[in-house]
């Protein structure tokens, strides 16, 4: 099985989890799915990418999305209802620590479902993001919901591990293990130097 054809079954398979699990997810405006209404979504979010990420242009993100959409990532972001401006917020973030560049590997749209698999490239900028991780180049798989042509709900998934965040959570996760260790070997360096100089007294 060849990388083409591996890529295409991943992102069918994810596109397929995401319609199961929302029943809206079949259902294009007003519950019919329009001649054309697939190839405009996936045009769509194929522009999305272009002009917000694959350039430094934030304030585009208002012609893609709704005033409010659904967010579902990790972290605190699970289902959670957020505004168009954290999209801006996120992409001005990122370009002002990093120059980004990126490619569309493939798209699969069911109605008003659109399943993107891409590439971001990430060249960091500022100190921070050359101590977190470097240089990265990260698949992404969004799937998003449009209605009206707006993205109202969106998924992502993306390999964590590669990014600075995943750098965070491991210096995080030593940090848990480290902490409770430095206390006790500490503790056991005072006690020793206390029973050291209670024996050289009694000597």
């Amino acid at each position: 099985m060849n990388i083409e054809r591996s890529g295409r079954i991943v992102i069918f398979f994810a596109l397929s989890f995401f319609l199961v699990s929302s029943p809206r997810s079949t259902m294009g405006q007003n519950g019919q799915c329009t001649p054309g209404t697939e190839e405009a979504n996936k045009a769509a979010a194929r522009l999305f990418y272009e002009r917000v990420w694959f350039t430094n242009n934030p304030d585009h993100v208002d012609e893609f999305f709704a005033p409010e959409y659904v967010a579902h990532d990790t972290g605190d972001r699970k289902r959670v209802t957020e505004k168009a401006e954290m999209q801006k917020e996120i992409a001005g973030f990122l370009w002002a620590n990093s120059d980004i560049s990126g490619s569309i590997d493939y798209q699969i749209a069911d109605c008003n479902m659109v399943a993107t698999r891409w590439q971001a490239k990430f060249e960091p900028t500022s100190l921070m993001f050359k101590i977190l991780g470097g240089r990265k180049q990260i698949p992404i798989i969004n799937v998003m919901r449009f209605e009206n042509g707006k993205v109202v709900e969106i998924w992502n998934h993306r390999h964590d591990i590669d990014t600075p965040m995943g750098n965070i959570k491991f210096v995080q996760g030593l940090a848990v293990g480290l902490i409770p260790t430095i206390i006790f070997l500490a503790a056991s360096i005072i006690l020793w130097r206390k029973l050291r100089r209670a024996r050289k007294a009694t000597a």
